[in-house]
């Protein structure tokens, strides 16, 4: 049975930010599963904020994916960025990635969207393999971040 695709709902919550915890731990990212569970709650809510899929292998939950929104004046319109793609430990090496993002190529295309950003870890290699296999590009810019303070 191929891969599908299941929209995150709001029932989904619980089980999406226990994967994230697992992605998080990963490269020891923090993670407050509290905080997590209400902005997944508020993402899912207001669509124009982007769209996130459970991935099923053969009906089984095997992972999540979230493209988030922005728009851009110099890609003209809306681009979006491939947030999170978390598969898990039994799923991976069975091609997943690869379906996952032709999906994501695919809805990009019925959303409007004109440029798919991500960010990768420089030690994923099988991730960056994966990402330049499927025609992403490394960016010549660098990606800089400030946090806002309260």
């Amino acid at each position: 049975m191929p891969i599908t695709f299941k929209p995150i709902r709001a029932n989904d919550i619980d089980r999406t930010v226990s994967m994230m915890q697992d992605f998080y731990a990963i490269d020891n990212y923090p993670i407050d599963p509290v905080v997590s569970k209400s902005l997944l709650k508020e993402f899912i809510e207001n669509e124009d904020l982007g769209r996130g899929w459970l991935i099923l292998d053969n009906d089984t939950v095997t992972g999540y994916v979230i493209l988030t929104f922005v728009f851009s004046f110099e890609y003209k319109g809306r681009i979006a960025f491939l947030d999170e793609l978390y598969i898990s430990p039994k799923g991976r090496g069975k091609g997943i990635g690869k379906q996952t993002v032709d999906f994501i190529h695919d809805q990009a295309l019925d959303l409007a969207i004109n440029v798919i950003y991500l960010e990768i870890e420089g030690h994923n290699m099988i991730a960056q393999k994966l990402y330049l296999s499927k025609d992403f590009t490394v960016h010549n810019r660098k990606l800089m971040k400030l946090t806002v303070k309260k």
